[in-house]
């Protein structure tokens, strides 16, 4: 055997041994991950409850909390702040063509709420959040849904006896199983129905342009439909005179300001208010509730309005103190003021936009 082969040969086992070892072993990077390290990544809670940590969160804790990391994007009463989405409402939109999926209306499961707030948010300062903190908010974003009372504390104890209203409307899909075995097979490519009958013509049905014939034929057959009756205009409801306001302490109105900014995410007041999330309240008290033009009020509240609910400083009391207690049905999804000196103050600063 020559020098050159000898040397051919031992150079391309060192170099083969060599690239076996590099690509065999280790690169030099990382280390198997501990199984407390596994542990500790893994928080994913399941439709059934497994992985929930103990803990526990009420209604009034979780306003403060999603007030404090979750309103910038989402709003104060989960109503979603330019496009980031909104949390609540949209109980009866799955039918149209643009459905408004939230908590309250598409979820299926409480455990993908409590997930995804654990592992994900608040936004850029995930997993920050304590266990109870996290149940906090799921608890009032329940509450935003009209789905739990004012006083609901959620924990891990009656996690599971939480049902969201959409938890039977998605179904397991078993195509696979049931549908593959008809469709897997050559497919029919002529002579495949014994007999074929045309039923309607494209134009008739409007899918290609007009040019005469059949869709005019169509249209001269179709009988004349007679335009109903416009139904009579719905009389304007009679609004309370304005309440005279008696001199209101200047300092009880400055109070009154700050609260406002809890409300200010959906109503305004002042020159230049309008109409958005809630109506304008300029010249609420003493205002027959249901009267500012062009906003549209909820079911409940109109039923109210019939009844002859008038805005005073009792009745305003009372609706801001527990707006769904007073209100049951109400669209405002506002916690409500627990404080006196808070409902005093606000109701000073809504009477100074009435004088």
């Amino acid at each position: 055997m020559s020098k050159f082969l000898k040397f051919t040969l031992v150079t391309g086992f060192a170099l083969s041994a060599t690239a076996t070892a590099i690509w065999a072993g280790e690169y030099g990077l990382g280390r198997p991950a501990l199984p407390e390290e596994i542990a500790a990544w893994d928080v994913k809670v399941m439709p059934d409850g497994r992985g929930l940590p103990e803990g526990s969160g009420d209604v009034w804790t979780g306003d403060e909390v999603f007030g404090e990391h979750c309103a910038v994007c989402h709003g104060d009463f989960a109503e979603g702040i330019g496009n980031w989405p909104k949390l609540a409402g949209g109980a009866d939109t799955l039918d149209r063509d643009d459905p408004l999926k939230t908590v309250g209306s598409y979820w299926p499961h409480l455990s993908t709420v409590f997930d995804y707030v654990n592992r994900s948010m608040p936004f850029g300062n995930a997993q920050s959040l304590t266990p109870d903190e996290v149940y906090a908010i799921v608890a009032y974003i329940l509450y935003s849904n009209n789905l739990v009372d004012d006083d609901f504390e959620l924990s891990h104890e009656n996690f599971m006896d939480v049902e969201l209203p959409n938890a039977g409307g998605f179904i397991v899909d078993d195509r696979a199983v049931t549908e593959y075995a008809i469709w897997h097979g050559e497919p029919c490519m002529e002579n495949c129905k014994e007999k074929v009958e045309i039923t309607m013509h494209a134009t008739v049905l409007d899918v290609t342009p007009d040019e005469g014939g059949a869709a005019e034929e169509a249209s001269a057959a179709d009988p004349v439909q007679v335009a109903e009756a416009a139904p009579e205009p719905a009389a304007e409801p009679e609004v309370a005179p304005a309440a005279e306001v008696a001199a209101i302490d200047p300092a009880l109105i400055a109070a009154g300001e700050k609260v406002f900014k809890k409300c200010s995410a959906c109503h305004q007041v002042g020159e230049g208010a309008t109409n958005r999330v809630g109506p304008v309240l300029n010249g609420v008290m003493g205002r027959a509730a249901g009267a500012v033009e062009g906003f549209k009020y909820s079911d409940a509240l109109q039923t109210m309005a019939t009844d002859g609910l008038v805005w005073t400083d009792e009745t305003l009391t009372a609706f801001l103190a527990n707006p769904r207690g007073f209100m049951k049905g109400t669209k405002m999804s506002f916690a409500g003021l627990k404080k006196d000196e808070d409902l005093a103050a606000i109701s000073a600063y809504l009477s100074s936009f009435s004088q």
